[in-house]
This record gives structure tokens, sequence and C-alpha cells, in this order.
């Protein structure tokens, strides 16, 4: 065998051998493989919720669909109320205090263990989509609105602290002044966040007693939310401080 010829085999057998390593497929889990997410963001992963005890208030966030758009409108607000009202009538499943930012829902709920918690948080995602989807299709062109308003699994975390409670509390009740809403011009004379249940939190450091805090805006109408029943958030979060409605919350509880 000529020496030239050998080599030429090699050379050959080589650039085979080069390809089959590129189209070789490489092992582990692609990027971007399995089941899509639902909606236009990430939620929660998809995993069993843990057990709920009825002493445990839970604090949820609820984010909702762009095609929504701003939540802090008046129609959303009374949307939105109008599920707060449907979900009242539950004996089982109680929301303490809630607060409706651009995008996204703030609420610490009470409920009597895990199914109470996700059938009530899945009755009020319901009625709140209903309600909005029909309160943002009226005077536009074409079909009624129709669809999920909150795509994603929603996000819980389970407070069991005093401390934990009092911050939650403050976290959703503040939640505005953290996304500098309260700089709005529209809202910059107002001391209460109005698209939440804190006009009727009657545990502000500036209470004093009152029974009204401040007046509220023309044709306003509150939230329907429970006095709560756990003690973390009728009692014991008191122990670790006052609530100023003038705080800004920094991180979550």
């Amino acid at each position: 065998m000529k020496v030239g010829a050998g080599r030429a085999r090699k050379r050959r057998s080589k650039g085979v051998g080069e390809q089959l390593l590129l189209l070789k497929k490489k092992g582990g889990k692609r990027r971007g493989a399995g089941r899509p997410p639902k909606g236009e963001r990430a939620g929660s992963p998809h995993k069993e919720r843990p057990f709920h005890h009825a002493r445990d208030p839970v604090h949820v966030v609820l984010r909702a669909v762009r095609a929504v758009g701003n939540l802090r409108r008046r129609c959303v607000y009374h949307s939105i109320r109008k599920a707060t009202r449907t979900t009242a009538r539950r004996e089982d499943f109680r929301i303490v205090h809630l607060s409706i930012q651009h995008d996204h829902v703030h609420l610490l709920v009470e409920a009597n263990d895990k199914a109470a918690l996700a059938s009530g948080m899945q009755g009020f995602q319901i009625s709140a989509a209903k309600h909005l989807n029909t309160a943002i299709s009226k005077g536009r062109p074409g079909p009624r609105r129709r669809g999920s308003v909150f795509p994603d699994r929603y996000h819980a975390v389970t407070i069991t602290s005093p401390r934990q409670a009092r911050n939650a509390v403050s976290y959703v009740l503040n939640n505005w002044r953290r996304h500098q809403a309260d700089l709005s011009e529209r809202a910059r004379g107002w001391h209460l966040d109005w698209y939440s249940s804190g006009p009727l939190f009657r545990d502000w450091q500036e209470h004093g007693g009152k029974a009204v805090l401040l007046e509220p805006p023309p044709n306003y109408v509150p939230l329907f939310v429970h006095p709560p029943k756990t003690w973390l958030l009728s009692v014991g979060w008191k122990k670790s401080g006052p609530i100023s409605y003038r705080a800004v919350p920094s991180t979550l509880p």
C-alpha cells in the first residue's frame, strides 16, 4: 500500500468522525424543553400545594395579563369589588386584606384547610375575570373580551409568626408606596390607598381610635373583606409593633 493513499484514507476517516460528533445529540435537558409556561410570564412551579392549617394566614399574589391594562382604574376596582362580595359569602375562606397594583393583586386570606384555600382562590379569580372582562369590553369595538385575567398559578406564602404577619399586613396595605403609585398626580394628596382595604383597617398607628380615619373620595365604596379570625392577623401581629400608613415596604414579608 502506498503511503500517500493511507494518509488520504486517514484524513477522510477523521473528517467523517468530526461530522458525526457535530451531529451527535448532546446529553442533558434542552433549554426550553418541556411544557411551556401558561400565560405571558412564568408563574409558580406546578407542584402540589403543601398542607394548610386553619391557624395560618396566607399571603397571595395574582399577576394579570397585559391585555387587561392598568388594574388601578375605577372599572377594574369595581370588578374586583364584586368578586370580593361573591367570595364573602363563603364560610371556609376569607379575604382579610387586599390591594390592587398596576399589574397584580395582593391578598391576605384565611382558609379552613387546603381544599378551602384552593377553591376560594379559584372562585375569586373566576368571578374577578368575569366582571373585569365585562367592564373593559364596554365601549370597545368588536366582541366582548373572554378568557382568563390571572393566567398563572398564584404565588402563596404561609404566615406562621407575629413578625411575619405584621410585615405582611404592612406590605399589602402599603404596597402602593413601594411601587410609587402614591407619587402620581392623581394620588398625591392621598394618605391611604383607596385601591386597597386600607381604609377599613382600624389599627393604623395614626388612627387614634377614630371611627373614620380619613374622608373617602366621592362615590367611594369599600371592598368586601372579613374581620380576621386567626390569632396572627387579629392579635399576634401587634406584638411586633404598630403599622404606619406612611411606611414604605422594602421586601416581601
